[in-house]
This record gives structure tokens, sequence and C-alpha cells, in this order.
């Protein structure tokens, strides 16, 4: 279904803000790609076109960056994408039997969505978070140490439409559509909500404390050698004095924040300089 009139001029306003962040155009792809997605819910041929029109690119780069990268939606897909760890703790300790369970239940299998339209199922390889395992996540949303029942009242809840607050993150569960939007880099005020990181996340943070213990600079050797040969060493991180990737680096401002209006023209040329 095409876009509307309205969603379109209200994706050019959001888009332009997204772009403004970047020093090079291109390099705010992957947050438009999440931002035509928040609006149909994938990337269809016409957000492919948007997103090359945008960015003066061609509709096959587009297309290669969004074939890539799993988390950009090849075709629709529900409200609620639920997805299983399968890798190896998580299967042991019953990963594969909640997927077996979900699948059943729910009558789809991976990469298929419910007829109610509110539920996409896929099995994952990895969460990163095997201390919880098992774990299932709910529009990257994390609900820890699941069991085949448990799983199935998740998503019975779900299309009930009680979803339940996520173990860790934010105090409430967005809709797949809400989620893509943040992922696009406009916030929706959740970030300081809920539970944050667990005893079992934090056990090596606590060990190094108590030992003291702390990482080394990431441009340690450089700043030795510069030292060594009696020049200063460059900063490490993103910009434009230091780290692998400072072209790309978007800058720290958004319009959609007042305290840090997006720079333009020769205000945000004069930032990155």
């Amino acid at each position: 279904m095409a876009l509307t009139e309205e969603a379109l001029q209200r994706l050019e306003i959001d888009a332009k803000e997204v772009i403004a962040r970047y020093p090079r155009s291109r390099s705010a792809l992957l947050p438009l790609l999440h931002l035509v997605q928040s609006e149909e819910g994938w990337v269809s041929p016409e957000g492919v076109e948007l997103c090359a029109r945008w960015l003066d690119l061609t509709t096959a780069e587009v297309t290669a960056v969004s074939t890539f990268y799993s988390m950009y939606r090849r075709r629709p897909g529900g409200d609620y994408q639920v997805g299983v760890c399968t890798n190896s703790l998580c299967g042991v300790l019953g990963g594969d039997a909640i997927l077996e369970r979900l699948e059943e239940h729910l009558g789809v299998h991976h990469g298929d969505t419910t007829p109610d339209g509110t539920v996409t199922l896929e099995h994952l390889e990895c969460n990163a978070a095997c201390d919880y395992a098992p774990v299932v996540m709910v529009n990257w949303e994390f609900f820890d140490n699941q069991t085949p029942a448990s799983a199935t009242d998740l998503v019975d809840r779900i299309r009930a439409g009680d979803p339940p607050a996520p173990t860790r993150g934010a105090e409430r569960l967005c809709t797949f559509r809400e989620v893509e939007r943040l992922l696009a880099g406009f916030e929706d005020g959740l970030a300081d909500t809920g539970t944050g990181a667990g005893p079992a996340t934090l056990v090596g943070l606590e060990l190094a404390r108590q030992r003291g213990w702390s990482a080394p600079r990431p441009d340690r050797d450089e700043a030795q050698t510069a030292d060594a040969a009696g020049e200063s060493g460059t900063d490490s991180g993103y910009g434009n004095q230091g780290g692998p990737s400072g072209d790309d680096a978007p800058l720290p401002t958004a319009s959609s924040d007042p305290a840090n209006p997006t720079p333009t023209g020769s205000a945000q040329q004069e930032e990155r300089s």
C-alpha cells in the first residue's frame, strides 16, 4: 500500500533531521531504513526509493544494505516480533523447547506472522544475554529465564492487548513501529525507565571494582609511542580528533532535543572543525 501524502511529508521532515546529524549524508542510511520501517512496518520498495532519493544513492545500493541486515524486514510483519534464542546455552537450557511450543501454540513457524497480525515469530542465534538463558526477545526487549509455559503466557498476553513489561529495559513494551522510530534516532522518553542490568550481568563489573581493575585507554600504545617521540598523541574515540570511524560519527545533537539543536550550514561545519 502506497504511503499517504501526509506520511510522506512527515518522513521528509524527519529524514532531514537524521541526515543533518552526519558529516557524510550516506552514513545516515541505517537510521533512515529504520525510519521508513517505523512507518510501514517493513522496508518496502517505496521505502528503498525514498532512502535512495534522500541520500542520492541508487536503489541497488540501498537494497544491498537493507537485505544484508536481518533487522530490516523484507515483508510486512506483526506488531510484536518475538525472537527465541536457540544458540548453545539457551538451546541447552530450553530454547529449542520454547520455540517448538510457540510454533505449535501460535500455528506459525520461523519468519511467519499470526493471522491477526500481532506476532511475528523467529528463532535467533544469540541475544547476547546468556546470563539469563533461556531468553526471549520481543521487539528487542528482554524476557529472561523463560520456559515453554511462561513464553506461551507472554504471547497470549501480547495478543490480548495486555503486553507485560520487559524483564529488563523500558517500563513498557513498545510496538515494532515505535521501536523502529527510536532506532531511527528519535527518543521516546523511556530510556531511564524500567529495570536496568541485573546481578548476574554485573558480576564481572563488581569483581573488577573489588580488584582495582580498569580498561586500558584505546589509544594507549599510540600515546606511548608519541610520548617517546616527544609528540602529543591523538584523542581516542569518535570525531575528527581520532577513532576509526570519525567521519561517520553522528553529531550529538538533534532538532527534536531543544537543548541541543542540530547545527546547520556553516555552524554545523564549525562544530566539526
